[in-house]
């Protein structure tokens, strides 16, 4: 497969993502310090494996 396909970015998460969850969590937007915070960090949280893992066995036959 071409490198540049291998490159391609499948999902992302934005600012806009984080702000709305802080606001249906924490009642207010996140600041630039929190949003610098959580970027480092999020992906922390993600299990990037099972998740495609669990996509492949529901969609691919």
């Amino acid at each position: 497969m071409e490198a540049k396909k291998l490159d391609k970015v499948i999902y992302q998460l934005t600012v806009e993502d984080l702000q709305s969850v802080a606001q249906d969590e924490l009642n207010r937007n996140l600041t630039a310090e929190e949003l610098k915070l959580l970027e480092e960090k999020v992906g922390d949280y993600i299990n990037w494996y099972e998740i495609i893992s669990l996509a492949i066995s529901n969609n691919v036959r």
